[in-house]
């Protein structure tokens, strides 16, 4: 009777084996995809850069009685910097920006020889700005603006002048990367006038420039 007993449990165990091993074997079902996402790009945050181009100044030169008015242009090779903050769509910032001008000429004024130049020129501005695309921020900008200008009339010590004024304009900026961004810009300068060398010295400009920035 044991005997019976124990070659019935004997086979039962064999007989349920195999689908115990299966239970054991069974390959766990994979873990759901991770699907990463790529952050918004935003304008926000602080950013440096170098910009170059060229300067077309005017300058309208006078003496009691008497005036003329010069064009002379040249390049122009600077830095900038400044801050962003976007808010939905629209973006606002403060930057400044200071730059060298090849701006001098040689003619004559009233009969005497004469260089007239501008050299180092800057400015600090507020910015506002709409997306036209996630990477593409289409910008006005106005607000100081001031360079050093000089006359050197022939027989008389060279003299050097600041001129103070403003400046407003616009242009786009456009993200390579999170980090990268290139720009073109175009600005009109008033810097003022001044009384330098004997002669009253007016100033304007107009300059187109294009730059590379990185943003922090």
């Amino acid at each position: 009777m044991i005997r019976n007993v124990l070659v019935a449990m004997f086979g039962a165990s064999v007989a349920a084996a195999p689908g115990y091993a299966a239970d054991i074997t069974e390959a766990p079902e994979p873990a759901p995809a991770v699907v990463e996402t790529t952050p918004a790009f935003v304008w926000t945050g602080g950013y440096v850069g170098l910009q170059g181009g060229g300067g077309w100044l005017n300058s309208d030169l006078s003496v009691p009685g008497a005036s003329t008015s010069e064009d002379f242009s040249g390049g122009i090779f600077g830095a900038f910097a400044g801050y962003n903050y976007q808010m939905g769509d629209w973006v606002v910032g403060v930057e400044g920006d200071v730059s060298y001008n090849w701006n001098d000429k040689n003619f004559t004024v009233f009969g005497a020889s004469t260089e007239v130049g501008t050299d180092v020129s800057g400015s600090v501005r507020g910015r506002v700005g709409y997306t036209l695309s996630e990477k593409a921020l289409l910008y006005g900008t106005g607000g100081w603006a001031v360079t050093r200008g000089f006359v050197d009339v022939a027989g008389a010590p060279k003299e050097k002048e600041t001129f103070n004024g403003w400046t407003i304009g616009g242009g786009i900026d456009y993200a390579f990367t999170n980090s990268m961004f290139g720009r073109a810009e175009y600005r009109y300068n008033d810097f003022g006038d001044k009384d330098a060398g004997g002669v009253n010295v007016d100033l304007d400009q107009h300059q187109f420039t294009v730059g590379v920035g990185v943003k922090f």
